[in-house]
Protein backbone atom coordinates (compact mmCIF):
# COMPACT_ATOMS: atom_id res chain seq x y z
CA UNK A 1 0.00 0.00 0.00
CA UNK A 2 1.10 3.58 -0.77
CA UNK A 3 0.46 6.37 1.74
CA UNK A 4 0.34 9.96 0.44
CA UNK A 5 0.86 12.78 2.93
CA UNK A 6 0.61 16.49 2.08
CA UNK A 7 -2.37 15.55 -0.05
CA UNK A 8 -3.99 19.00 0.07
CA UNK A 9 -0.74 20.80 -0.81
CA UNK A 10 0.79 21.92 -4.09
CA UNK A 11 2.57 18.65 -4.94
CA UNK A 12 0.47 16.14 -3.01
CA UNK A 13 -2.77 16.95 -4.78
CA UNK A 14 -1.04 16.58 -8.17
CA UNK A 15 0.33 13.19 -7.09
CA UNK A 16 -3.19 12.00 -6.25
CA UNK A 17 -4.41 12.97 -9.72
CA UNK A 18 -1.62 10.98 -11.35
CA UNK A 19 -1.56 7.72 -9.40
CA UNK A 20 -2.37 4.84 -11.76
CA UNK A 21 -5.11 2.31 -11.06
CA UNK A 22 -3.89 -0.81 -9.32
CA UNK A 23 -1.81 0.03 -6.26
CA UNK A 24 -3.71 0.32 -3.00
CA UNK A 25 -3.59 3.96 -1.89
CA UNK A 26 -4.24 5.61 1.44
CA UNK A 27 -4.35 9.38 1.88
CA UNK A 28 -3.51 11.04 5.20
CA UNK A 29 -4.78 14.55 5.86
CA UNK A 30 -5.42 16.67 8.92
CA UNK A 31 -8.81 17.48 7.37
CA UNK A 32 -9.91 14.63 5.08
CA UNK A 33 -12.79 16.73 3.73
CA UNK A 34 -10.27 18.92 1.91
CA UNK A 35 -8.78 16.05 -0.12
CA UNK A 36 -9.65 16.25 -3.81
CA UNK A 37 -8.71 14.18 -6.83
CA UNK A 38 -7.82 10.95 -5.05
CA UNK A 39 -8.36 7.68 -6.92
CA UNK A 40 -11.87 6.34 -6.41
CA UNK A 41 -10.50 3.31 -4.59
CA UNK A 42 -8.26 5.33 -2.26
CA UNK A 43 -8.86 5.33 1.48
CA UNK A 44 -8.68 8.76 3.15
CA UNK A 45 -7.88 8.87 6.85
CA UNK A 46 -7.31 11.65 9.40
CA UNK A 47 -3.74 12.08 10.54
CA UNK A 48 -1.67 14.70 12.30
CA UNK A 49 2.11 14.79 12.72
CA UNK A 50 1.58 15.89 16.32
CA UNK A 51 -0.60 12.85 17.09
CA UNK A 52 1.48 9.63 17.14
CA UNK A 53 -1.61 7.44 17.47
CA UNK A 54 -3.11 8.88 14.29
CA UNK A 55 0.21 8.28 12.50
CA UNK A 56 0.24 4.67 13.61
CA UNK A 57 -3.27 4.13 12.26
CA UNK A 58 -2.47 5.85 8.96
CA UNK A 59 0.73 3.83 8.49
CA UNK A 60 -0.66 0.40 9.37
CA UNK A 61 -0.11 -1.96 6.44
CA UNK A 62 1.74 0.67 4.36
CA UNK A 63 4.80 -0.29 2.30
CA UNK A 64 5.70 3.01 0.58
CA UNK A 65 5.18 6.63 1.66
CA UNK A 66 5.31 10.07 0.09
CA UNK A 67 6.45 12.29 2.97
CA UNK A 68 5.74 16.02 2.79
CA UNK A 69 6.30 18.24 5.84
CA UNK A 70 6.27 22.02 6.15
CA UNK A 71 6.81 23.12 9.74
CA UNK A 72 10.23 24.72 9.42
CA UNK A 73 12.53 23.76 12.31
CA UNK A 74 9.85 21.44 13.69
CA UNK A 75 10.04 17.73 14.44
CA UNK A 76 7.34 16.45 12.08
CA UNK A 77 9.80 14.26 10.18
CA UNK A 78 11.22 12.71 13.35
CA UNK A 79 7.77 11.77 14.64
CA UNK A 80 6.62 10.41 11.31
CA UNK A 81 9.75 8.38 10.63
CA UNK A 82 9.60 6.79 14.08
CA UNK A 83 5.99 5.73 13.45
CA UNK A 84 6.85 4.51 9.94
CA UNK A 85 9.75 2.39 11.19
CA UNK A 86 7.58 0.92 13.95
CA UNK A 87 4.81 -0.08 11.54
CA UNK A 88 7.17 -1.69 9.01
CA UNK A 89 7.28 0.83 6.16
CA UNK A 90 9.88 -0.20 3.57
CA UNK A 91 10.36 2.91 1.42
CA UNK A 92 9.98 6.63 2.14
CA UNK A 93 9.97 9.13 -0.73
CA UNK A 94 10.81 12.48 0.84
CA UNK A 95 10.04 15.89 -0.69
CA UNK A 96 13.10 17.99 0.14
CA UNK A 97 14.76 20.95 -1.62
CA UNK A 98 17.51 21.53 -4.17
CA UNK A 99 19.40 23.88 -1.84
CA UNK A 100 20.36 20.93 0.37
CA UNK A 101 23.04 19.99 -2.18
CA UNK A 102 24.60 23.47 -2.14
CA UNK A 103 27.39 23.64 0.47
CA UNK A 104 27.08 27.43 0.55
CA UNK A 105 23.40 27.31 1.53
CA UNK A 106 23.22 27.59 5.31
CA UNK A 107 19.90 29.29 6.03
CA UNK A 108 17.35 27.97 8.53
CA UNK A 109 15.13 26.28 5.94
CA UNK A 110 18.02 24.49 4.24
CA UNK A 111 19.50 23.32 7.55
CA UNK A 112 16.08 21.97 8.54
CA UNK A 113 15.77 20.04 5.27
CA UNK A 114 19.31 18.67 5.60
CA UNK A 115 18.52 17.45 9.08
CA UNK A 116 15.36 15.76 7.82
CA UNK A 117 17.29 14.01 5.07
CA UNK A 118 19.84 12.80 7.62
CA UNK A 119 17.05 11.40 9.80
CA UNK A 120 15.62 9.48 6.86
CA UNK A 121 18.96 8.04 5.77
CA UNK A 122 19.64 6.89 9.32
CA UNK A 123 16.18 5.36 9.76
CA UNK A 124 16.99 1.93 8.32
CA UNK A 125 14.17 2.23 5.78
CA UNK A 126 14.63 2.52 2.04
CA UNK A 127 14.63 6.13 0.88
CA UNK A 128 14.47 8.39 -2.14
CA UNK A 129 14.93 12.17 -1.99
CA UNK A 130 13.15 14.55 -4.35
CA UNK A 131 14.93 17.91 -4.36
CA UNK A 132 12.99 20.42 -6.46
CA UNK A 133 14.09 23.94 -7.23
CA UNK A 134 11.53 26.68 -6.47
CA UNK A 135 7.97 25.92 -7.57
CA UNK A 136 6.67 27.86 -10.57
CA UNK A 137 3.43 28.16 -8.63
CA UNK A 138 5.17 30.48 -6.15
CA UNK A 139 4.43 33.25 -8.65
CA UNK A 140 0.76 32.98 -7.71
CA UNK A 141 1.76 35.34 -4.88
CA UNK A 142 1.88 38.04 -7.58
CA UNK A 143 -1.78 37.61 -8.50
CA UNK A 144 -3.18 40.42 -6.32
CA UNK A 145 -0.82 43.10 -7.65
CA UNK A 146 -1.16 41.84 -11.23
CA UNK A 147 -4.95 41.99 -11.04
CA UNK A 148 -5.13 45.37 -9.35
CA UNK A 149 -2.08 47.22 -10.69
CA UNK A 150 -0.68 45.18 -13.60
CA UNK A 151 2.62 45.07 -11.72
CA UNK A 152 4.96 42.40 -10.32
CA UNK A 153 7.25 43.24 -7.42
CA UNK A 154 10.16 41.02 -6.48
CA UNK A 155 13.72 41.00 -5.19
CA UNK A 156 16.63 40.79 -7.64
CA UNK A 157 14.47 40.73 -10.74
CA UNK A 158 17.27 39.90 -13.18
CA UNK A 159 18.52 36.87 -11.24
CA UNK A 160 17.69 33.49 -12.74
CA UNK A 161 16.00 30.49 -11.13
CA UNK A 162 15.49 27.12 -12.83
CA UNK A 163 12.07 26.81 -11.21
CA UNK A 164 10.02 23.66 -11.76
CA UNK A 165 6.38 22.94 -12.48
CA UNK A 166 4.76 21.13 -9.51
CA UNK A 167 3.13 18.77 -12.00
CA UNK A 168 6.62 17.60 -13.03
CA UNK A 169 7.53 16.99 -9.40
CA UNK A 170 4.34 14.95 -9.06
CA UNK A 171 5.06 12.94 -12.23
CA UNK A 172 8.49 12.04 -10.87
CA UNK A 173 7.05 11.20 -7.45
CA UNK A 174 4.49 8.83 -8.95
CA UNK A 175 7.16 7.00 -10.94
CA UNK A 176 9.29 6.60 -7.83
CA UNK A 177 6.35 5.53 -5.66
CA UNK A 178 5.07 2.94 -8.13
CA UNK A 179 8.25 1.92 -9.96
CA UNK A 180 10.95 -0.68 -9.33
CA UNK A 181 13.39 -0.51 -6.44
CA UNK A 182 16.26 1.07 -8.36
CA UNK A 183 15.12 4.46 -7.00
CA UNK A 184 16.13 3.42 -3.49
CA UNK A 185 19.06 5.40 -2.14
CA UNK A 186 18.83 8.05 -4.85
CA UNK A 187 18.55 11.84 -4.58
CA UNK A 188 16.94 13.57 -7.58
CA UNK A 189 17.34 17.30 -8.20
CA UNK A 190 14.35 18.55 -10.20
CA UNK A 191 14.39 21.75 -12.26
CA UNK A 192 12.61 23.32 -15.18
CA UNK A 193 14.08 23.28 -18.71
CA UNK A 194 15.74 26.69 -18.36
CA UNK A 195 16.49 29.30 -15.73
CA UNK A 196 14.25 32.38 -15.85
CA UNK A 197 14.26 35.63 -13.94
CA UNK A 198 11.28 37.34 -12.32
CA UNK A 199 11.49 40.05 -14.96
CA UNK A 200 11.33 37.42 -17.72
CA UNK A 201 8.43 35.67 -16.02
CA UNK A 202 6.62 39.01 -15.82
CA UNK A 203 7.09 39.56 -19.56
CA UNK A 204 5.91 36.06 -20.43
CA UNK A 205 2.90 36.36 -18.17
CA UNK A 206 1.97 39.68 -19.76
CA UNK A 207 2.21 38.17 -23.25
CA UNK A 208 -0.10 35.33 -22.26
CA UNK A 209 -2.58 37.72 -20.64
CA UNK A 210 -2.48 40.02 -23.65
CA UNK A 211 -1.68 43.09 -21.57
CA UNK A 212 1.63 44.65 -20.56
CA UNK A 213 2.82 44.09 -17.02
CA UNK A 214 5.37 46.23 -15.24
CA UNK A 215 8.16 44.81 -13.11
CA UNK A 216 9.29 46.71 -10.02
CA UNK A 217 12.42 45.80 -8.08
CA UNK A 218 11.89 45.37 -4.34
CA UNK A 219 14.53 46.66 -1.96
CA UNK A 220 15.56 44.03 0.65
CA UNK A 221 14.05 45.99 3.53
CA UNK A 222 10.72 46.26 1.72
CA UNK A 223 10.81 42.52 1.02
CA UNK A 224 11.56 41.88 4.69
CA UNK A 225 8.56 43.97 5.73
CA UNK A 226 6.20 42.25 3.30
CA UNK A 227 7.35 38.73 4.19
CA UNK A 228 7.12 39.55 7.90
CA UNK A 229 3.37 39.89 7.45
CA UNK A 230 3.19 36.17 6.59
CA UNK A 231 6.20 34.46 8.18
CA UNK A 232 8.07 34.47 11.51
CA UNK A 233 11.32 36.44 11.58
CA UNK A 234 13.72 33.44 11.30
CA UNK A 235 11.93 32.25 8.15
CA UNK A 236 12.02 35.75 6.67
CA UNK A 237 15.78 35.91 7.17
CA UNK A 238 16.13 32.48 5.56
CA UNK A 239 14.15 33.68 2.53
CA UNK A 240 16.33 36.78 2.23
CA UNK A 241 19.46 34.63 2.40
CA UNK A 242 18.04 32.34 -0.29
CA UNK A 243 17.31 35.34 -2.52
CA UNK A 244 20.92 36.50 -2.17
CA UNK A 245 22.13 33.09 -3.29
CA UNK A 246 19.86 33.35 -6.32
CA UNK A 247 21.26 36.82 -7.08
CA UNK A 248 24.72 35.27 -7.07
CA UNK A 249 23.70 32.56 -9.55
CA UNK A 250 23.26 29.60 -7.20
CA UNK A 251 19.85 28.63 -8.59
CA UNK A 252 20.47 28.88 -12.32
CA UNK A 253 21.69 25.33 -12.94
CA UNK A 254 19.44 23.08 -15.04
CA UNK A 255 19.16 19.33 -14.54
CA UNK A 256 17.71 16.82 -16.99
CA UNK A 257 16.24 14.60 -14.28
CA UNK A 258 12.58 15.23 -15.13
CA UNK A 259 13.14 14.15 -18.72
CA UNK A 260 15.22 11.14 -17.66
CA UNK A 261 12.57 9.86 -15.26
CA UNK A 262 9.39 10.76 -17.17
CA UNK A 263 10.53 10.35 -20.78
CA UNK A 264 9.47 13.88 -21.78
CA UNK A 265 10.94 17.38 -21.36
CA UNK A 266 10.26 19.37 -18.23
CA UNK A 267 7.51 21.97 -18.63
CA UNK A 268 8.53 25.59 -19.09
CA UNK A 269 7.28 28.53 -17.04
CA UNK A 270 5.20 29.59 -20.03
CA UNK A 271 3.60 26.12 -20.09
CA UNK A 272 2.72 26.42 -16.41
CA UNK A 273 1.44 30.00 -16.63
CA UNK A 274 -0.81 29.19 -19.58
CA UNK A 275 -2.79 26.83 -17.35
CA UNK A 276 -3.19 29.37 -14.51
CA UNK A 277 -4.07 32.59 -16.28
CA UNK A 278 -7.40 32.92 -14.50
CA UNK A 279 -5.51 33.58 -11.26
CA UNK A 280 -3.97 36.73 -12.78
CA UNK A 281 -7.01 38.13 -14.59
CA UNK A 282 -8.96 41.09 -13.19
CA UNK A 283 -11.94 40.10 -11.08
Amino acid sequence: MILVTGATGTVGREVLRRLPPGPAVRVMARNPDRVEGAPATAETVPGDYDDPQSLGRALSGVHTVLLVTNRVAGDQDARFLEAARTTGVQHVVKLSAAAVADPLADDLITRWQRGNEDLLRASGMGWTLLRPRSFMSNTLSWSVSVRAEQVVRSLYGSSANSCVDPRDIADVAVRVLTGPGHHHGRAYTLTGPQAVSAAQQTAQLGELLGRPLRFEELEPERARALWSERHPAPVVEALLSSALRQRDGAKAGVEGTVAELTGRPARSFRDWAATRLSAFMPL
